[in-house]
């Protein structure tokens, strides 16, 4: 462990135990009664507020399955294509955003508690992420993002963590199951009049659904807040995490759908794996103004990435920032709402890359020193010249430096600038008290990062490009438009969009051993449906479904021509029925993607579809104290469920990774 991941460690602690105890000494004990239900309230007017894809996911909608990663938490979110690869390993994406990256995330702005966690380059990894640990998710599709900065194709999503006025007082919770799967939270809140606390420690530990796929984590979150007035209050966040995981790898079509359960020899034989040692602390100070709030905080974030793949992946990275955001109701007057905002970033990496030793460092390959750094400046500006309809218009500022200075591979060291604006026109109207209608016209950019502007060289069409590649940012004109509400049964919402792209951050990958080249295509289109209903069938019964349409592919290419872009199905359905009460109930799901998508640019094959079922239960045996049972795969489908893109595929591409195994995991919570 680092002596900067231990000397945060150490601050963070002592921050968290210092301010409760300040509040204490300072403050008379008070029965204060704030319950999430009233957060979650308050999440979902700004939901209502935008004329676009939002959704609001509270903790109550995954609490009875093995939470692992964000796809168990998401599953039901329409336009989200959240995929497992292997344990907590998930392809993230939102309208096709990174759709080629096989590795970490590109494309999406991530958020806990309205902070990014993004690294400076704006890439970033989802793992840190304990879903079991938040008490909401809410998820801004495309420009919807714009209220907190985000300016890419697919938008953002921020994990909220509970405080100590919306967490019950004590909350444990133990699962386990298949694979030898163990899961365990222990968390503790309190609040008085002037102050608050939550703490929170989770552990993971299971040996995966294939070999060489064992992970281990232990992770704390917590957040302290202080009123020091009676309109300004304070709130610290300290995230820690301990996390080590194996990597399976991908496999070739055959392997993948008739034994899943494998793992390539060199995949084995190198030991590949990420291990990872973080700490994130930030502050959030918040002012109410009377006729509207403004906020303001710091962040600093410390990581070291042990990543044995290819080559041994030793990075040591600090990033830190500062941001500000300003909410006016009524400015001027007007009968209008104001956010002005902006947050900026900076980041440095102490990136080495060796030669693989059955897992250890060999020979050095690569030390560069990488620093970064993306600010963004946005506002919007939501007017309401009648009653039932908003004007909200806005845009977003980026710009951006990446530099590399690489003493062992001097040609892949290099700098670059980006500069872009992103604006937004939007309408909603609400015809009626319950539905709203939207449309939106926005643009969208997404600058390059580390990885995509400093490439291993490598041979495509006989050109061998420089390690550094002049790659332009990828820009985006989206139209969308939709409805949502509710009407007797039903719950409702539907989003319509079509993106025309220019410079599309496109990668493949190369073979085995070699990473993913990166290229900007010239003109591609991302366009499709993302619908939600929920159907109250009775007291006893309810039916949730979302179905994703995802149209991406090349417009008039010079080498593929209108082909499709691979990876992301054209179709993707989840549907489950809940019977009973609170007290009990059982809900059958399904997941079905009637047919596989292309797995290369030129369009050669797909693997088949698949339909996979699944059955939780929950029953509530005391006020408080709950079981739950969640069982997957019942029919132990053998599916290829991601695809790492190729330029053309053959048997021989190891580039598929199979759905999970039948597994079945159960476990107990309670709260007081």
């Amino acid at each position: 462990m680092s002596s900067t991941f231990r000397a945060g460690v150490g601050a963070s602690l002592i921050v968290l135990a210092l301010v409760p105890a300040a509040v204490a000494a300072e403050a008379a004990p008070e029965t204060i009664i704030v319950t999430a239900r009233r957060a979650d309230a308050a999440a979902r007017r700004t939901v209502e507020a935008t004329p676009g894809g939002v959704d609001l996911v509270t903790a109550d909608e995954f609490r009875d399955r093995l939470a692992v990663s964000l796809r168990d938490a998401l599953a039901f979110t329409p336009g989200v294509y959240a995929q497992p690869r292997f344990g907590q390993e998930v392809r993230l994406s939102i309208r096709g955003s990174g759709l080629s990256r096989g590795f970490h995330m590109r494309g999406l702005t991530l958020l806990q508690d309205g902070i990014p966690i993004n690294l400076a380059d704006d890439n970033g990894d989802f793992q840190e992420l304990d879903p079991q640990v938040f008490g909401r998710i809410e998820v801004y599709r495309g420009a919807n993002a714009l209220r907190h900065g985000g300016s890419t194709l697919g938008g953002a999503i921020n994990a909220v963590t509970p405080t100590g006025r919306t967490a019950p007082g004590v909350e444990l919770r133990l699962d386990g199951g298949s694979f030898d799967t163990v899961r365990g939270k222990a968390a503790l809140a309190d609040a008085d009049a002037r102050g608050d606390a939550y703490l929170a420690l989770t552990g993971d530990r299971s040996d995966g659904d294939r070999q060489h796929a064992s992970r281990a984590a232990l992770r704390f979150n917590g957040n302290v807040g202080v009123r020091l007035t009676e309109t300004v209050e304070t709130r610290v966040y300290a995230s820690l995490n301990h996390i080590r995981q194996d990597l399976p790898g991908a496999l070739n079509r055959a392997q993948a759908l008739t034994s899943p359960r494998l793992s390539l020899p060199a995949n084995i034989a190198n030991d590949q794996a990420r291990d990872i040692e973080s700490i994130r602390v930030q502050n959030r100070t918040t002012i109410d103004l009377g006729s509207g709030r403004l906020a303001t905080g710091l962040f600093l974030s410390a990581k070291q990435l042990f990543h044995p793949i290819f080559q041994v992946i030793d990075q040591k990275s600090i990033d830190r920032g500062a941001f500000a955001r300003l909410d006016l109701d009524r400015p001027g007057g007007l009968p209008a709402e104001l956010t002005l905002g902006a947050t900026a970033r900076f980041g440095d990496v102490d990136a080495k890359n060796f030669v693989n030793v059955a897992g250890r460092r060999g020979a050095r390959l690569s030390d560069a020193d990488q620093s970064a750094h993306t600010l963004n400046a946005y506002g919007e500006l939501r007017l309401k010249p009648i009653d039932g309809l908003t004007v909200v218009a806005g845009g977003v500022l980026t710009e951006g430096k990446r530099a590399i200075a690489n003493s062992a591979a001097p040609a892949r060291g290099g700098a670059a600038d980006f500069t872009a604006v992103s604006p937004k026109l939007g309408l909603l109207y609400a015809p009626a008290e319950t539905i709203q209608l939207f449309a939106n016209f926005s643009r969208s950019v997404e600058l390059p990062g580390f990885s995509e502007l400093s490439q291993t060289p490598f041979s495509v069409g006989g050109t061998v490009p420089p390690g550094f590649v002049d790659l332009d940012p990828q820009r985006a004109w989206t139209v969308e438009a939709g409805a949502r509400g509710t009407a007797g049964l039903a719950a409702f919402e539907l989003s319509v969009y079509r993106a025309t792209i220019r410079g599309e951050l496109l990668q493949f990958d190369q073979g085995v051993g070699v990473p993913a080249a990166t290229f900007n295509a010239d003109r591609t289109l991302h366009q499709g449906i993302e619908a939600g209903l929920e159907l109250a069938l009775a007291g006893w019964a309810r039916l949730r479904q979302v179905y994703t349409y995802s149209d991406f592919r090349f417009r008039d290419d010079a080498r593929y021509g209108d082909n499709r872009l691979p990876v992301v199905p054209r179709h993707a359905y989840r549907g489950e029925l809940r019977i009973g009460g609170d007290a009990l109930h059982l809900t059958p799901s399904i997941e079905w993607v009637p047919q596989g998508a292309f797995a290369d640019y030129r369009n050669t094959t797909r693997p088949p579809g698949y339909a996979l079922l699944g059955l939780t239960a929950a029953a509530e045996l005391m006020p408080g104290v709950s079981l739950f049972a969640d069982a997957r795969n019942l029919t132990g489908k053998k599916a290829i469920g991601d695809i790492s893109a190729v330029t053309a595929a053959t048997a021989a591409s190891a580039i598929y990774h199979p759905v999970e195994r039948r597994a079945f995991y159960a476990g107990v919570r309670a709260s007081f």
